[in-house]
């Protein structure tokens, strides 16, 4: 299953990007699928669960927004849905020859929510359910 490994890469991208940022704990990580990319939601969704285990994803919501899959023909106006399984083959001429698909392989972070870590000069004494955790605004990650 190719999607634990999909799963692993993503949560070691958030991760870098949440240590950078000093963040305590990632509340929601927004991936955007595209309907080629070969993967089932369902399954990401458990293997990120597993893979958030231990790491300061641990517990973090998983949002994927699929991308539906549209190709054009070179040769005529207009696009079409490919579907699965895809079809390539132009509605308007019924030629496959050129053809270009232009959406629907994406498989990349959109948005990252993470809640900030304490920053220097923080009262050591005051604990986190004491204090409010201001949550950092979606960042944008790109493969």
């Amino acid at each position: 299953m190719h999607e634990m490994s999909i799963a692993m890469a993503v949560v070691a991208q958030v991760e870098e990007a949440a240590g950078a940022a000093g963040a305590s704990a990632v509340t929601s990580v927004r991936l955007q699928v595209g309907e080629l990319a070969g993967v089932v939601p369902d399954a990401l969704a458990f293997c990120f669960e597993l893979a958030c285990a231990g790491t300061v994803l641990e517990g973090a919501e998983l949002v994927t927004e699929p991308v539906p899959a549209r190709a054009r023909c070179r040769s005529c106006p207009g696009d079409w849905a490919v579907g699965m399984p895809p079809r390539l083959v132009c509605p308007g001429c019924g030629q496959a020859t050129d053809v270009e698909l232009l959406a629907g392989r994406e498989l990349q972070i959109l948005s990252v929510h993470w809640e900030d870590g304490p920053g220097p000069g923080c009262d050591p004494v005051r604990t986190p359910e004491s204090t409010p955790t201001p949550v950092r605004e979606p960042i944008s990650e790109e493969r």
